[in-house]
């Protein structure tokens, strides 16, 4: 990625600040506002050097066997020492190490400098925009000079800068300017060190650093023109910030590599303050590293495959969700070598395509009676007025009953197989149609994962078909059996352990939704293989947001293409995987309010042959869902996006989840429940009354909730709230059957029933908050109506106000 960089592409020019401030995409055009000028001076690291981690510590993780800890702890004596014995603001890299290996050979130190150096080299290259500004300084006849704060000598840090950014850079720059050779930073007058060996006036310097307090405050006191180079926006910060805690969560920091790997860095300082949409934002700033990243892994598969194998690779990009993937494709390759395909094999047409022997017909059934019996029924291609025969058993138990006793006759087996051979025909058709592959060829599924079921249900048919090699490769790979077949994942179980790819695909569905097009999924195919869509159920506003946010992504490709300029990148694929993996948990788990408005009407399209959507996330849902059961409750499947749906209940939960996930901590509710209220409650049927205690649990903000029994709607329950409280809030007082209570069925809050009670001593001041006027004060709840007996719950979720005395 050593393009040149192409600003008036990514934005239209800019005139710089007023305040003296300068963007990073503004940086070619600098020297237009000081015409006069004859030296542009420059800092060195976050202006002309960028790191690939998140801060310069972060660089420390690679210097095996010294740890972070020991490296910044040397540094601080070493400083610490250099400002009470000598009065020197600055120290050597040197002095650092003497007090890192105070036992050492000055051999074993030198070598161990040069490990420092040379893992900065690693991991560090030039942007792009300011080694344009730097050869348009030289064309003009410009001195170039580098005045930064560094325990590198001068020679060291050139060095750096050629090994890192390439000689051609290091080749623009005059002469090299450090603090630790002056003992003095930029904010203590290390300036007027400079200005005392230039054969210029300060009125004819700019000089151009990303830090205020040294680039502006500590060099315009000299009467040198500045800029301040505002490398990025607070949201950005903040969000860069988040994907390195996420980073430290997700990585190992034992493996010798550095920590907090955020390749994408550059990309979006050069093109995010021209975007101004907020869909485009999110796909630049989210999408755009995810899927460049999972370009540059699929062009090396591609070559491996293509080294390994012979025969032409063709790139078969899986409609609907491969759409995005597909255009990002096209936009940092797109070469003939690289011929891609858009591929309409859905999981529907896969499955379908699959029942080649009864027992396959058998296995199917047997795994998956209990689902919705019509979309089981249409998955094992009955017909249409079949399909309506079994809806018209109203009763769930017997039409799937009557589902898989009709599956076992044989006649309805040949029906099956018959049907389904003709699918896998018509598919591979379609394969033949968009492709064309010869025999030898290796079709290379593109996914974004996570379990690769298309290709475990076609993967024999075209092989014995075409005569090709299949292989899948995917986003993320998390399979849930071991098929034996030729797939892998940029994420995957050969980088992460099994609770890491467990978290990261918890929340998969919000990545399908912006990456898919607008076309529906396909149900089936033409004798000559051309698609049989079913019409799409989502709503024109998702598509118009989902094209901004895919314009955005695209977006970020082109930026990335010339943000930077380095000499080498040993782990290039490694490197960005560790950074699409901090992006993707951090948008999984800890999505930014801004990030949240964009998705907010999205719904899932669950894609089984259905029309059936779900709504992304439910924030109003989750609440509820807080109060009455706490976090550990809310783990039910129907949940697409559940961190977005807790993003208002703070940080803390959100981080919860993600430790819990990522670490497949075994906590449970109990473990949460940090303490109780014993809420006295009297029980009335027809043969009396009688007083019991009912312990209500703390859920979640100092909610409770006590779960009173019923038995079969049998008993009134008077919640004696007046007992314990003058004031308390009443968030809901609810029936649930005890089976939905236990279970994690997604639809079971659906199925509750609001009670109606009857306040004796208790009333309402505002909506929700209740003052109770005495200690006798309660709320009589009597049993609902039942049309079949069950085991009924109370579940009374309320929040203390103010106790009563001496309760």
């Amino acid at each position: 990625m050593n393009a040149p960089v192409n600003a008036a592409a990514l934005r239209p020019a800019d005139s710089l600040r007023e305040d003296g401030a300068i963007l990073p995409h503004e940086l070619p055009g600098a020297l237009d506002r000081f015409p006069h000028a004859r030296v542009l001076s420059l800092d060195c690291f976050d202006t002309l050097l960028w790191r690939d981690c998140h801060e310069p510590r972060d660089i420390f993780a690679r210097l095996k066997p010294v740890t972070p800890m020991q490296r910044a702890f040397a540094e601080g004596q070493a400083r610490k020492i250099a400002e009470r014995g000598l009065g020197r603001q600055e120290v050597s890299i040197g002095e650092i190490y003497a007090q890192l290996m105070p036992n050492a050979t000055p051999a074993e130190r030198a070598a161990a400098i040069a490990a420092e150096i040379a893992a900065e080299a690693r991991h560090c290259h030039a942007f792009a925009p300011t080694v344009e500004l730097m050869r348009r300084a030289r064309a003009r006849g410009l001195q170039v000079i580098i005045v930064s704060d560094t325990y590198l000598d001068a020679a060291q840090l050139r060095q750096l800068i050629a090994d890192s950014a390439g000689e051609d850079v290091a080749a623009l720059i005059d002469r090299v300017f450090v603090s630790s050779a002056h003992g003095k930073p930029k904010a203590g007058g290390l300036y007027g060190e400079v200005l005392r060996k230039l054969k210029a006036a300060p009125g004819q310097i700019l000089h151009i650093g990303d830090n205020h307090g040294a680039d502006v405050d500590g060099v315009a006191p000299f009467g040198v023109e500045t800029l301040h180079l505002v490398q990025f926006e607070e949201a950005t910060r903040q969000r860069l910030r988040l994907e390195a805690s996420v980073s430290a969560m997700l990585h190992p920091q034992d493996d010798g590599e550095i920590a907090a790997q955020l390749p994408h860095r550059a990309a979006c300082a050069l093109a995010e303050p021209g975007l101004e949409d907020a869909g485009e934002r999110f796909g630049h700033s989210v999408l755009g590293p995810v899927l460049a990243g999972y370009e540059i892994w699929l062009r090396d598969e591609a070559a491996k495959l293509a080294r390994e194998r012979g025969g032409r690779v063709h790139w078969l990009f899986m409609m609907r969700d491969g759409w995005l993937p597909m255009q990002v494709h096209a936009a940092l390759s797109g070469t003939p070598a690289d011929p891609a395909h858009a591929a309409e094999i859905s999981r529907f047409t896969a499955i379908g395509a699959s029942f080649n022997q009864d027992i396959a017909v058998q296995r199917y059934v047997e795994r998956e009676l209990g689902t919705e019996v019509a979309a089981l029924a249409k998955q094992l291609l009955f017909s249409p007025a079949e399909i309506e025969a079994l809806e018209a058993l109203d009763d769930h138990s017997r039409a799937s009953l009557a589902l898989l006793a009709d599956c076992r006759k044989a006649e309805r087996k040949r029906s099956i197989v018959k049907a389904s051979r003709a699918l896998a025909q018509r598919l591979v058709a379609h394969v033949r149609k968009v492709a064309d592959p010869a025999p030898g060829d290796t079709l290379m599924l593109v996914d974004l994962g996570y379990n690769g079921t298309v290709q475990n249900h076609v993967d024999a048919l075209l092989q014995r078909e075409l005569k090709v090699h299949v292989a899948g490769r995917y986003l993320l790979l998390r399979e849930m059996d071991l098929p034996g077949l030729d797939k892998a994942g940029f994420i995957d179980s050969g980088h992460y352990d099994p609770a890491t790819l467990e978290a990261m695909c918890a929340n998969v569905a919000v990545l399908e939704q912006v990456c898919t097009t607008a076309m529906g999924s396909v149900v089936d195919y033409r004798e000559d293989g051309t698609p049989i869509r079913r019409a799409t159920t989502i709503s024109t506003e998702q598509g118009l947001i989902r094209a901004r946010v895919q314009a955005g992504t695209l977006r970020f490709a082109q930026a990335c293409a010339g943000a930077t300029q380095r000499r080498d990148c040993a782990d290039q694929v490694g490197m960005w995987r560790r950074g699409v993996a901090s992006v993707l948990g951090r948008l999984m788990y800890l999505p930014q309010p801004e990030e949240l408005a964009v998705l907010e009407t999205f719904e899932h399209d669950v894609n089984l042959g259905t029309a059936r959507t779900v709504a992304l996330f439910d924030p109003e849902a989750a609440a509820r869902g807080l109060r009455q059961r706490g976090l550990f409750h809310l783990k039910a499947s129907e949940r697409m996006f559940l961190p977005a749906e807790l993003a208002g209940q703070g940080l803390p939960s959100r981080l919860t989840l993600l430790a819990a996930k990522r670490f497949g901590l075994p906590l449970t509710f109990t473990d949460f429940a940090e303490g109780k209220v014993d809420l006295p409650v009297i029980f009335a049927d027809a043969g009396g009354a009688t007083l019991e205690t009912i312990p209500a649990q703390a859920t979640h903000d100092g909610w409770y909730v006590a779960v009173v029994p019923l038995g079969e709607a049998r008993f009134t329950a008077a919640l004696q709230f007046g007992t314990l409280y003058e004031w308390l809030q009443i968030d809901s007082l609810s029936f649930v059957a005890t089976t939905d209570f236990l279970s994690e069925d997604a639809t079971a809050a659906e199925r509750q029933q609001p009670a109606v009670p009857i306040a004796d001593g208790i009333e309402e001041a505002a909506p929700g908050l209740f003052r109770c006027a005495d200690a006798n004060a309660f709320l009589l709840v009597p049993p609902p109506a039942q049309e079949k007996p069950e085991q009924l719950l109370l579940l009374a979720v309320f929040r203390p106000i103010a106790p009563r005395t001496g309760a």
